[in-house]
């Protein structure tokens, strides 16, 4: 989702609150309050990083002059690009017209060691193939970052304040005897800082002529293993050197625990509960391994009928088959980057952000070292983000039992 849908997206929900509370003829309540001040919030920092975005597209349009671009075929065409993956190949796509040799066509190349450069090395150049250019994707799974909240960040870090518990308590008393006192343990600060994900590929001139290929790199492999690294900081970053903190080794997150096999969706709503009534946040979120969510989505009641529909039809004999259906009414992402037995339930968009200072960079040059004289590119993407874990009490950490019957009593 871009930027633009982002914004719109948190505008929507901001009139959707707003909408509700109108048409029940009421006032905002406090949390609608506070769900408005965040989106408010969020809509500030996504039309800042638009802004930024649109000031540094017409700037690189200066430095360009806004030249058509040129495709092989010698035709011009002035277009925005689309992608980053887009944007490379329209950055090269006159170097790469003027240096093809017509009537040589290159097939894709051999995958080669990490330390290597994609080329076309031993690919017999004497035949002149015609060469089919579709690329056919693997799948590619949700990634956790879908569920946490999102934010843009201007300077390196980022503070914010995790509140402590209350002491004492309001109670009845008699006519002139003492009262109990009450005191708010004060917030905690907490500064997150940003870290740096960042990986580079090395391309020959050759490998660069195929356009739709190396876009397709961009686009594709290069920025979801981007994305995949991101994953696994955001959940299991040990805070470390250059690591970030993830939000499994955060301190406060609630647990709970199956107590048998029968029990595991029993145990995921008491996750939805404990949140509720320790924090009075909505829970919106589920992470689970497939493995996990298979043995749910094969449960079956006493007739031999699926809880969440069959092969054929939905449950007990509706139209409407959803191979994947939520559970528990909460957002659903089924991934491996959770442990088996081991998903968690959270409020994760309230109570987590992922700030992110100025996206992902795809960067290319020639110059690096002796590629200029080998005919050779590198392409590097990064990104800087932090993690904020507003409230580590809206996660909970839920174990489930597996078939030799171990777990225990719920916490």
């Amino acid at each position: 989702m871009n930027l633009k849908a982002q914004l719109q997206a948190a505008v929507n929900r901001g009139q959707d609150i707003i909408a509700g509370a109108k048409a029940a003829a009421r006032e905002l309540t406090d949390d609608e309050i506070a769900s408005l001040t965040e989106i408010n919030n969020e809509v500030k920092g996504l039309r800042e990083a638009i802004e930024k975005a649109e000031q540094t597209d017409a700037l690189i349009k200066s430095f360009a002059g806004d030249a058509p671009v040129v495709d092989p075929a010698g035709d011009p065409q002035t277009k925005t690009a689309a992608t980053l993956g887009e944007h490379f190949k329209m950055t090269v796509g006159n170097r790469i017209a003027e240096l093809k040799q017509a009537g040589t066509t290159l097939v894709t190349p051999e995958f080669k060691a990490a330390s290597d450069y994609h080329s076309t090395t031993g690919i017999d150049s004497s035949l002149v193939t015609t060469v089919d250019r579709t690329i056919v994707k693997p799948y590619r799974r949700p990634v956790v970052s879908d569920v946490f909240g999102s934010g843009t960040l201007s300077g390196q870090a980022i503070t914010y304040f995790v509140e402590g518990a209350r002491e004492g308590n309001f109670t009845t008393v008699g006519e002139g005897t003492t009262k109990p006192q009450l005191h708010y343990v004060n917030p905690t600060p907490v500064t997150d800082r940003l870290k740096e994900i960042a990986g580079w590929i090395g391309l020959t001139d050759d490998m660069v002529d195929d356009l739709d290929f190396l876009v397709s790199e961009i686009n594709g492999r290069l920025l979801y293993d981007l994305s995949l690294v991101e994953e696994s900081q955001l959940l299991n970053g040990d805070g470390t050197g250059n690591n970030l903190l993830g939000v499994l080794n955060r301190s406060g997150l609630q647990t709970e625990t199956s107590a048998a096999v029968d029990d595991n969706a029993d145990s995921l709503f008491r996750a939805i509960t404990k949140i509720q009534n320790v924090t009075g946040l909505q829970p919106d979120g589920l992470l689970i391994n497939p493995a996990d969510y298979q043995a749910l989505r094969l449960a079956k009641d006493g007739n031999g009928q699926y809880f969440g529909g069959g092969f054929f039809q939905g449950q007990y004999g509706n139209d409407g088959i959803d191979w994947q259906p939520p559970v528990w009414g909460l957002r659903t992402v089924v991934t491996p980057a959770v442990a088996a037995g081991a998903p968690l339930v959270g409020a994760f968009k309230q109570a987590t952000t992922v700030y992110r200072k100025g996206g992902v960079k795809v960067e290319s040059t020639n110059s690096h070292g002796e590629d200029f004289i080998n005919d050779r590119i590198v392409i590097r993407a990064k990104e800087r983000l932090a993690l904020a874990v507003r409230v580590p009490s809206a996660i909970v950490k839920v174990t489930l039992a597996d078939d030799s019957g171990s777990g225990g009593d719920s916490e």
